[in-house]
C-alpha cells in the first residue's frame, strides 16, 4: 500500500456552522493540523490523518465512495442522501457511527405568518419549496398527504414571496431568517445535529486500527462534555442521600479519611451539568469541602 493510501482521510464542511466545531473536536483528540496553501486540505502533523474541507452535501458521497474514511456532517444531510439513494434503488455505502452534540438545528415546515396550519392535512394540494425533497416526501407519505415539492437549491425562504410555493421546508436554527421573511415555523420534520459517518468498505488492519483509535478518542471527548469531577467529604450516615444527589454519576469512589471515623471522602465523575443548586443541596445533606474540577479527557 502506498504511504498516501495508509493515511486516514476525514471529510469536514469547508465553511459553515459545523466547520470550527469539527476541527476543534479533532484537535481535542490530539491531532495537530497544518493547512495547505489552497486551504482545502489540513495535514495531520503528528498522526497520518488528513482533513478534506468540502461542501457538506458532498461528504456522504465522499465517504460512501471510499474516497474518505470518515466524515463529520449534519444528520439532515445524511438522511437526505440516504433517502435519495434508496429512491434510486442504491444501497447506502456509509454508516452513522455516533452523534456529536453540536450543530443542533431542525428541518421544519414554515408558512406565511397569516396562514392557518392545522396539521399535515393543511398541506394537501399545496406547493412546498425545499432542497430536502427526500425528507419532505417521507413526511408527506407518513401523513398520507398529497402535495407538490418544489426544489429550491438556495434562498428557499423567498419562494412564497415569488409565488413559487405556499409553504417552505428548510433548516431552522434560531428562526430569525424566517421572521425576517414574514414566515412562521409550523411543524418539525427532523431534529438534526452533527454526526460521524464511516465508509462501509473494508479497511486494512492498520487503517482500521487507526480509525478505531480516532473514534475512541472522539467518544472520550464527547464523554467529558459538561462532565465534572467532584470531590467532597460526607458523613457516613448521609452517604446514601449524597450519592443520590450526584448528577449523572456512576458508582462514586469512597475513601476513608485519616483520623476521622465518622466521615469519608467521595470522588465522582458527574456526566451532567453541576449547578450551584447541586452544590447547595449536597451541602444541605451534610457534605463539606466540596471541590468541582473540569474533566479534560476520559476513556471508558
Amino acid at each position: 500500500m502506498e504511504p498516501s493510501e495508509q493515511r486516514i482521510k476525514i471529510a469536514v464542511q469547508k465553511t459553515g456552522r459545523l466547520t470550527d466545531h469539527s476541527i476543534d473536536l479533532l484537535e481535542r483528540c490530539g491531532l495537530k493540523l497544518t493547512r495547505s496553501k489552497d486551504q482545502l486540505i489540513c495535514y495531520g502533523e503528528n498522526m497520518p490523518i488528513d482533513l478534506l474541507l468540502v461542501r457538506d452535501d458532498d461528504i456522504p458521497g465522499l465517504v460512501g465512495e471510499d474516497i474518505c474514511d470518515l466524515g463529520i456532517v449534519g444528520l439532515n444531510v445524511v438522511e437526505e442522501k440516504r433517502l435519495n439513494r434508496a429512491a434510486d434503488g442504491r444501497p447506502t455505502e456509509f454508516k452513522q457511527v455516533f452523534a456529536l452534540d453540536f450543530g443542533h438545528c431542525r428541518l421544519s415546515l414554515a408558512a406565511p405568518e397569516d396562514a392557518v396550519y392545522d396539521g399535515p392535512e393543511s398541506l394537501s394540494n399545496k406547493r412546498i419549496a425545499t432542497s430536502y425533497v427526500g425528507l419532505l416526501k417521507r413526511f408527506l407519505d407518513e401523513n398520507d398527504v398529497e402535495a407538490e415539492p418544489v426544489y429550491f437549491s438556495g434562498a428557499v425562504e423567498i419562494a412564497p414571496k415569488l409565488g413559487r410555493a405556499d409553504y417552505i421546508c428548510d433548516i431552522v436554527s434560531t428562526g430569525g431568517t424566517l421572521r425576517a421573511n414574514g414566515l412562521a415555523e409550523v411543524d418539525v420534520l427532523l431534529e438534526s445535529e452533527a454526526v460521524v459517518i464511516q465508509t462501509r468498505k473494508p479497511l486494512g488492519d492498520e487503517k482500521q486500527a487507526l480509525v478505531d483509535k480516532i473514534l475512541q478518542r472522539l467518544d472520550g471527548v464527547l464523554q467529558v462534555h459538561e462532565s465534572k469531577y467532584i470531590m467532597l467529604h460526607a458523613p457516613k450516615e448521609a452517604l446514601a442521600e449524597i450519592r443520590d444527589l450526584l448528577p449523572g454519576s456512576e458508582a462514586p469512589t469512597i475513601l476513608r479519611l485519616d483520623g476521622n471515623d465518622d466521615k469519608v471522602a467521595v470522588h465522582a465523575v458527574c456526566r451532567e451539568n453541576v449547578f450551584w443548586e447541586t452544590l447547595e443541596n449536597l451541602k444541605a445533606a451534610g457534605a463539606s469541602s466540596l471541590l468541582v474540577l473540569p474533566v479534560e479527557k476520559m476513556l471508558a
